[in-house]
């Protein structure tokens, strides 16, 4: 093969390479909602990419939402410090912090494999189950915001692009059943 030929197929297939890396690197993480309540006939799915939510949520400016973040009052923080709170979980070796058994109620807060969890199961008919995971990361990026009364959801969004597939909520009532989750596939199938 003449000089000039090899010189064209080794540009040619680094170019492929290169324009591989930069496709993978690009693939988007999607934000999944599953709510589903067959005793009402209902369904919903939400498939959203996470690079569209970044660009969307800015635009939304209602109620405690505004410029991709939520304000909280100080009337919900009851005298609470949450970035104290959370400074210290961040800080703490993995652990179940707080575990309560009452009346058919079990409550778990823990922190595991660079995760907050909460889960709540209650027994007995009409009873729930709600199951929460959330990167401490994605927690960081929600109180990066220098206010003290404001959680940043834009940012914590872009931290769930870096998390990986992972499960955030399950709630499981009577008859509803409702997951939100974080992978990369453009449909829940």
């Amino acid at each position: 093969m003449p000089k000039g030929m090899r010189n064209l197929a080794l540009l040619c297939a680094l170019a492929l390479a290169l324009s591989t890396v930069v496709t993978a690197a690009q693939k988007d993480h999607y934000l999944h909602i599953k709510v589903d309540d067959p005793a009402k006939g209902e369904s919903v799915n939400l498939n959203l990419p996470l690079s569209m939510a970044e660009k969307i949520l800015p635009t939304v400016n209602r109620g405690n939402l505004h410029q991709g973040r939520i304000t909280i009052s100080n009337q919900d923080l009851d005298g609470v410090d949450l970035r104290a709170i959370l400074d210290a979980i961040r800080i703490a070796p993995d652990n179940e912090f707080v575990t309560v058994k009452h009346h058919g109620q079990n409550v778990r807060v823990a922190k595991s494999n660079g995760n907050l969890v909460v889960h709540v199961h209650e027994a007995g008919e009409g009873g729930h189950n709600v199951d929460i995971t959330v990167p401490m990361k994605v927690v960081d990026a929600l109180f990066s915001t220098a206010k003290k009364d404001e959680l940043d959801v834009a940012a914590a969004i872009r931290a769930l692009a870096d998390a990986g597939d992972t499960l955030l909520v399950s709630v499981q009532e009577a008859t509803q059943h409702v997951r939100i989750w974080v992978d990369s596939r453009s449909s829940q199938e």
